[in-house]
């Protein structure tokens, strides 16, 4: 039977991810207050001095409704935490979940942390909590985020049409792409190591 983790800590030689916790404001603040544009594709933004404070108090409201479990990044190369990454619409009864709410600040981007992440967090969700399926979804504007998933191993299903409403106003399109039990061990781990020695 598939648990609930209480204190779920990931690290490599690369990252170490912990619980995301309401003491970190002051660790992420920065970001929001400085980089108001890492969340210009994002469905909860993160930006100001409020907004860092929701965005944290949510997800540690998810976690302890076992919907969520949310994670700040420590990117152990530089010793400097780099952004959040988490575990999101949880369904253990269907051994599914989402990977999502994943951004980093400027410094941190295309630098290769991101696939040190993603590697520790399906190595989780696959071969510790045996999840069947882990799904992933994105503004279909934004390519960059889209790229970065199908570099991953992520195989793309399709689009979510006018699927959420957008702060400018109109709605957004959301593409949905996923990674299967089967593929994890069949191929998708073996190359995402690969690539990141």
């Amino acid at each position: 039977m598939i648990s609930f983790p209480e204190n779920l800590t990931l690290e490599s030689e690369r990252v170490l991810m912990r619980p995301l916790q309401l003491e970190d404001l002051p660790i992420l603040m920065p970001f929001a207050l400085e980089e108001p544009e890492t969340w210009s594709y994002s469905l909860v933004s993160a930006a100001g001095k409020t907004g860092m404070k929701e965005y944290i108090q949510n997800a540690v409201q998810q976690r302890h409704l076992k919907n969520g479990y949310p994670f700040i990044i420590l990117d152990k190369q530089t010793n400097e935490y780099a952004g959040s990454s988490r575990f999101c619409d949880i369904q253990l009864e269907y051994a599914t979940t989402h990977l999502g709410y994943t951004w980093y600040g400027k410094r941190f981007r295309r630098t290769g942390l991101n696939r040190h992440c993603k590697l520790l967090l399906l190595s989780y969700a696959f071969e510790q909590w045996g999840m069947e399926r882990v799904e992933f979804r994105a503004d279909a504007r934004n390519e960059k985020s889209i790229e970065a998933m199908k570099n991953i191993g992520c195989t793309v299903e399709g689009i979510l049409r006018s699927h959420y409403p957008m702060e400018s106003g109109g709605r957004k399109d959301s593409i949905v792409l996923s990674i299967l039990k089967e593929e994890w061990f069949g191929g998708v781990k073996k190359n995402l190591k690969e690539k990141i020695r």
